[in-house]
């Protein structure tokens, strides 16, 4: 019979245990996509415009053509220039063209004026006012010129980047690749989610979260399924996902039972950097390397495994697709009601942080346990909560690391 032991593994902080995953996150290698696949990537190259943009003095409205110094005699219609047109018409003393917005501005002509301004008859032109020399005019290069920095390296890609690169004629991008994660989940009482329950069973909800998640943060996830609490068995599955992933995440068999076997088969296989942190909900998430491998062991319950996931893996995962900003965005927001701190741990406590006259306030999800994933639905915020033995009182200034937009008043 194996006895249970205490924890060998030293407790480390929150902030030891970051510094412990990031200095060993690689930046991964770079690769080549289409724009249509750009969307959310990280630029690994600085982007310069090839052309001016616009590359030719344009038309910023419906109008005419015409030459300021002709005053407000009447002119002559020679033509009509629209977009994409090539045509060389040029505008001397005493003629004018009527021109779409985005044509090309013809030869001899310093102004467009609005069709609102003039009337035109038998193909003469008449004008209300004279315009100034370059009135509705867009000069080459106004927007981009030659060799300028559109984009810099690091930039995550939305659709407006999408539409620069496709202005200075960019089809396919350089970015840095996306990671390829791994989950399983350990456990004898583990069954599949559309199977009935029976004594002792329990519906294998993390895997499903944590492939969620790992999709949110631009990961690529891939499921290794479920594994009985077999030492073998488990440490083949780790072995594959070691072979077909960059990252590997476990749930489950991380604490101290006899059936905790995951931090065993973590040590044989690379080094174990922590396997416990001062840290609620999580103490017992272990942080592994295999040669460059990321490995993760998670806490079996459901709350433990998803924020231990977003205080200590979301960032690696975004440090490997080259963010600049690694990190969530943290903001102080008032407490609508008394907390109980742990007594030794950082806590991050599930909260809905929204606008309220002006300031920013936090309301508690409810219970906080760490089976219960209903903390989670409806957060959009972690509340950092150090360790204490007082409670911190309704109205106090709580750090909140924001996981969702902020909502609005009530």
């Amino acid at each position: 019979m194996v006895r249970m032991q205490a924890s060998r593994y030293p407790m480390v902080s929150v902030e030891s245990a970051i510094e412990a995953i990031l200095s060993r996150t690689p930046v991964l290698a770079t690769e080549e996509v289409t724009l249509e696949e750009a969307i959310g990537r990280i630029l690994a190259e600085t982007v310069k415009a090839g052309d001016d943009m616009p590359p030719f003095a344009a038309s910023a409205v419906d109008g005419y053509a015409l030459r300021v110094s002709d005053g407000l005699m009447p002119r002559q219609v020679l033509a009509e220039i629209i977009a994409g047109a090539t045509d060389q018409i040029e505008i001397r003393p005493g003629t004018a063209s009527r021109i779409m917005t985005g044509a090309p501005i013809p030869p001899g002509a310093d102004a467009v004026i609005m069709v609102e301004q003039t009337s035109e008859q038998n193909g003469i032109l008449q004008i209300d006012q004279v315009p100034r020399e370059g009135d509705n005019i867009y000069p080459r290069g106004l927007d981009v010129s030659r060799g300028q920095i559109v984009l810099e390296a690091g930039t995550e890609i939305g659709a407006a980047e999408v539409g620069l690169l496709a202005t200075v004629g960019l089809v396919r991008v350089t970015v840095y690749r996306r990671p390829t994660v791994a989950v399983l989940s350990t456990g004898d009482e583990l069954i599949e989610p559309d199977q009935p329950l029976h004594p002792g069973a329990i519906r294998d909800s993390n895997r499903y979260a944590l492939l969620a998640v790992i999709r949110e943060a631009g990961g690529i996830p891939l499921s290794l399924g479920k594994v009985r609490d077999d030492e073998a068995a488990q440490e083949a599955l780790i072995r594959e996902g070691l072979e077909r992933a960059d990252v590997v995440l476990t749930s489950g068999g991380v604490s101290v039972g006899s059936r905790d076997l995951i931090k065993p088969i973590l040590a044989r296989l690379g080094t174990i950097h922590f396997g416990r942190i001062a840290f609620k909900p999580g103490k017992p998430t272990t942080f592994a390397t295999v040669g460059e491998k990321l490995v993760f062991g998670l806490p079996g319950f459901p709350v433990s495994s998803l924020v231990s996931f977003e205080v200590f893996v979301r960032p690696a995962l975004q440090k490997m697709q080259g963010h600049q900003r690694i990190h969530r965005p943290v903001v102080q927001a008032i407490v609508e009601h008394a907390l109980t701190p742990s007594p030794d741990r950082t806590e991050f406590q599930r909260a809905a942080v929204r606008w309220s006259r002006g300031r920013l306030v936090a309301e508690s999800t409810g219970s906080q346990r760490s089976s219960r994933l209903l903390s989670l639905v409806g957060a959009n915020a972690l509340l950092r909560i150090e360790p204490g033995t007082e409670p911190i009182p309704a109205g106090s200034l709580v750090e909140a690391h924001l996981v969702g937009d902020i909502l609005s008043d009530k």
